[in-house]
């Protein structure tokens, strides 16, 4: 049976969901208890699997207090539906960034105010990451 791939608009729409919620704090279950949803549906809105009506996500909105187009505001200017065959680097980045470990990082980071521990700290990940690549490649 061939599954039917998320739009990609509609998985930008969910992790801009999904970080905006977790940035206030509020569990799946406490969104989808004020829209009068579960919590699974909530959580297929932040992966894109289905996507949000206007009217559901104009409640989406005005629970977490942004206009409509917060969840549009970052989307690259092409706009066209895109099969999403393998992730491309900015919906990897979005993932990233909207997941627990992306989010409780980028917490941490911001709260450290000393521009040359932040600009070392980017330093050391970079050189993990490049590592990381050595170490698969030999692999």
């Amino acid at each position: 049976m061939h599954t039917k791939m998320p739009n990609s608009i509609d998985v930008h729409v969910g992790s801009q969901i999904r970080l905006r919620r977790k940035s206030l704090r509020l569990s799946q279950t406490t969104l989808g208890e004020r829209l009068g949803i579960t919590f699974q549906q909530v959580q297929k809105y932040e992966k894109g699997t289905n996507r949000v009506g206007a009217s559901r996500l104009q409640a989406i909105a005005s629970i977490l207090g942004v206009e409509v187009a917060f969840f549009f505001n970052s989307l690259a200017g092409d706009t066209l539906p895109v099969p999403m065959h393998g992730e491309d680097e900015g919906n990897t980045l979005r993932s990233f960034v909207s997941s627990n470990e992306g989010f409780a990082l980028n917490q941490a980071f911001f709260k450290i105010k000393d521009p040359l521990t932040r600009r070392r700290i980017v330093a050391l990940l970079k050189s993990l990451g490049e590592s990381s690549v050595e170490t698969d490649e030999k692999a």
